[in-house]
């Protein structure tokens, strides 16, 4: 096999992204060679952008080209089973945007699918890249940081009517959330990537900020499976926008740049104890390498692993994980009652955690 692969994308939105931020900073290991959408006029509009001639609207006739090596999922949450399902199916590498699935019933069908699959399935959580996260996730994964004792996400971004006027944004059928699914995702996913996996949550979701059928506002409290606390805040109505991102150690202190949609690229705030750690965690950075942020970085570990030079950068278990919070989120505010996790077939939102009157 060639060692540049051959993409199609689906869907020019946030796929236009991929493109500018993934694939072509990685040009010695993709080649974007078709494009898919809907939409004849944006097909065409990114096409002529970036010089890419095969442009389709039909999903299908992407799956029989022998020469595409990987479908890039990036099309409205409703869609993305389907589709990455049938793209497994046909031997393809996959790439597919947040929320990977609209269940935990549909994200463990896809992990069963994945052990008989060809390819390989790459869930996109490209916050999780860039200096600031990865010199924490260093520090923490050496033992510096010690025992974990609290932590606080604070996501307070902004949206107004106009982002709502894309037909499938704001509705449980095509969206399947709100805040905690297309926003909240990924803040709470870098959290629990530096910080381990939950025990037990109680959270309250609301509809404070615009007359949409999902939430945009939301709180919880939660127990760490290390015994360390937290609590998660968002809205989608703060005048200026941060994420902000604060863990507390037994030896350092981490806080996040507060940049809202790239808080892995600047250096975070690290505070050592004292002198002994900050001599450890100067060891521990010494000679760094940069690390590109977002798309970049993600789409090249991606391109590593596929020829068998690292492991996946981001897996179906952490998109289940990021699922299994927000299942247990809902359910939480809907019996005003704690959850703890993990959550199996026989919880009662395995299937769906979307409101019966809009599946």
């Amino acid at each position: 096999m060639s060692r540049v692969l051959n993409v199609a994308v689906v869907g020019c939105g946030i796929g236009r992204s991929h493109i500018v931020e993934g694939y072509l900073p990685n040009a010695d290991k993709f080649k974007v060679l078709a494009l898919c959408d809907l939409n004849p006029e944006r097909l065409d509009q990114v096409g002529e952008e970036f010089g890419i001639e095969r442009r389709i609207v039909n999903f299908d006739e992407l799956l029989a080209m022998d020469d595409i090596d990987i479908i890039d999922v990036c099309t409205p949450p409703g869609a993305h089973f389907s589709m990455v399902t049938e793209a497994l199916k046909a031997g393809k590498h996959v790439v597919c945007e947040k929320p990977l699935v609209g269940s935990l019933e549909d994200v463990d069908a896809i992990i069963e699918a994945e052990k008989s699959a060809k390819g390989k399935l790459m869930p996109v959580f490209q916050y999780r890249f860039g200096n600031g996260i990865e010199q924490a996730k260093t520090i923490i994964d050496a033992g510096i940081a010690g025992k974990p004792y609290c932590g606080t996400v604070e996501t307070m971004w902004r949206r107004e009517a106009p982002y709502y006027t894309v037909p499938w944004r704001g509705k449980w059928k095509t969206e399947l959330g709100g805040v905690l699914m297309g926003h909240a995702i990924h803040p709470h996913d870098i959290f629990t990537y530096l910080m381990g996996d939950i025990a037990k949550v109680f959270g309250r979701v609301a509809t404070r900020v615009n007359p949409i059928e999902v939430e945009d506002t939301i709180s919880a409290s939660l127990e760490m499976k290390s015994g360390a606390l937290a609590s998660f805040t968002a809205t989608l109505g703060s005048v200026d926008e941060i994420t902000r991102i604060r863990l507390q150690f037994e030896n350092v202190t981490i806080e996040s740049d507060h940049a809202p949609y790239n808080p892995g690229k600047e250096l975070w705030k690290i505070l050592p104890r004292n002198d002994e750690v900050k001599a450890r965690i100067d060891e521990a950075l010494a000679n760094w390498q940069h690390v590109p942020s977002r798309f970049q970085t993600q789409m090249a570990r991606f391109h590593d692993a596929i020829f068998g030079k690292g492991e996946l950068p981001v897996t179906s278990a952490d998109s289940r994980r990021a699922l299994e919070l927000v299942t247990a989120f809902y359910h939480s505010s809907s019996t005003h009652s704690e959850v703890a996790l993990p959550l199996g077939p026989d919880h009662p939102l395995y299937q769906s955690w979307v409101p019966a009157e809009f599946r």
